[in-house]
């Protein structure tokens, strides 16, 4: 599902850097509750089918099977990509017990020599259809726990994700599409954010702000930790 809302960080009041994916709704949410809708309407086609929808969190390889199903390729910063939306999108799967016609695999690589993606990443975070977790700046802001590693880590202003493999991608620059989904629009509250608003947020505005929201996965002590990072 295509996630571009047409917004970029310079329509942020704060310095601070917040991936544009979490600005809206959680989208892990959101897909599920599309994919169950699928399985509703294949059940009154096929009403002995059993079926699991899996969104991000599953151990399900979402992009090789998105690959597989004709949908795109994976670029040089392992992120699918697709013809038609570049690689602003979610991905998600519903898995049945039941043989269904499938579509072919998409077998084009077409990043071709470009490498703008592996070239603007601040932290080295990427080779050629390879990412290093331990120096990736969306890795470090939500899924490292506890100090980062190198006490004050290159956070280069991101205090949750990071976008800049992306934003520089040429199908992302050229293909790209605005989202119908309104519940990926971003949060007003986030637009209008302040450095000394992320500076001051205690752990019940974190809740109230992030409620429904895919930052609850780093936590408040992560992000505090980010905001440290980069203050």
């Amino acid at each position: 599902m295509n996630y571009f809302t047409g917004f970029t960080q310079a329509d942020l009041l704060s310095e601070y850097a917040l991936s544009n994916y979490a600005w809206g709704d959680d989208y892990h949410e959101v897909l599920k509750s599309g994919l169950y809708k699928l399985l509703s309407w294949l059940k009154a086609e096929a009403p002995n089918v059993k079926g699991v929808a899996c969104v991000d969190t599953s151990p399900v390889m979402d992009k090789v099977w998105a690959q597989k199903a004709g949908l795109g390729w994976q670029g040089k910063h392992t992120n699918l990509i697709t013809i038609d939306y570049g690689s602003w999108l979610f991905l998600g799967e519903l898995i049945v017990d039941i043989e269904l016609d499938y579509d072919q695999p998409f077998t084009e690589d077409l990043c071709g020599s470009c490498t703008a993606c592996i070239d603007a990443c601040p932290t080295h975070a990427l080779g050629e259809y390879e990412i290093y977790a331990e120096k990736c700046i969306s890795y470090l802001t939500i899924e490292h726990r506890g100090k980062l590693p190198d006490g004050r880590s290159e956070l280069h202003d991101w205090i949750y994700g990071c976008d800049i493999c992306q934003d520089v991608c040429p199908w992302n620059q050229k293909f790209s599409q605005l989202t119908a989904e309104e519940s990926f629009k971003p949060r007003k509250e986030i637009l209008g954010f302040t450095d000394e608003n992320w500076q001051a947020l205690d752990v019940q505005g974190f809740r109230k702000l992030f409620k429904g929201s895919a930052v609850k996965r780093t936590k408040f002590s992560g992000l505090s930790r980010n905001i440290n990072a980069n203050t």
